[in-house]
């Protein structure tokens, strides 16, 4: 299907290459510590290591790594992100969770998008699906949804392939720009959990009526 590279080794990089390799995906695992990106790729069973700097072997890139050292890390990438999609799957929520950390009209896709090669092409996806959600894929008979934003139709329509391939249900809300309308969607699913549901195992999607 996609040849893709999920930067991270947490929760979120383990259920994305869980689910991509169940989906016929070549998987590579990179991460700063060589030793957690070995046990992790091994522990998954058919994925690749890679090695932070040098070009990712994917043409899709996921950034499932905390959102205050994204930016950084796709300078330090440079030029061998040219060419590539990158996959924003960050929420860059403030601690007190009343906000974010990102200047006022921006988010954190944009930024991002700001720090990478001209010719990489940014899309904001998989911010409103918390890990282990993902990890055990649809529920009660549907999808999950998982909600796209970008600038560049023909990236999106990649993201959203690599989405279709995972089980999971791509919905394209726009450009850019409606990153901000995401993240701000990730900061409600906490306020959720913190207010009403009390625990994360929930999704948000759309029910078509009629």
């Amino acid at each position: 299907m996609s040849g893709i590279s999920i930067v991270g080794t947490g929760n979120m990089a383990r259920a994305l290459a869980g689910r991509a390799l169940a989906g016929g995906n070549a998987v590579e695992i990179i991460g700063r510590d060589p030793a957690r990106a070995e046990e992790s790729a091994a522990s998954l069973g058919g994925a690749t290591v890679g090695a932070v700097g040098t070009a990712p072997a994917g043409d899709i890139v996921v950034l499932a790594v905390p959102y205050a050292g994204a930016a950084a890390l796709v300078r330090e990438y440079g030029d061998a992100l040219r060419g590539k999609v990158i996959v924003d799957v960050t929420n860059p929520v403030a601690a007190d969770l009343r906000g974010f950390v990102v200047p006022d009209g921006s988010s954190g896709a944009q930024e991002i998008a700001g720090a990478a090669p001209e010719d990489a092409r940014v899309v904001k996806a998989f911010n409103t699906v918390f890990s282990h959600v993902l990890a055990a894929g649809p529920a009660e008979g549907r999808p999950l949804d998982v909600f796209i934003a970008g600038d560049d139709a023909q990236a999106k329509a990649r993201v959203s392939v690599f989405v279709e391939s995972m089980g999971l249900r791509p919905w394209d809300i726009g450009e850019l720009f409606m990153a901000r309308a995401l993240e701000n969607v990730g900061l409600l699913e906490l306020g959720l959990m913190n207010h009403s549901v009390k625990h994360t195992n929930f999704s948000l999607g759309v029910t078509l009526l009629g």
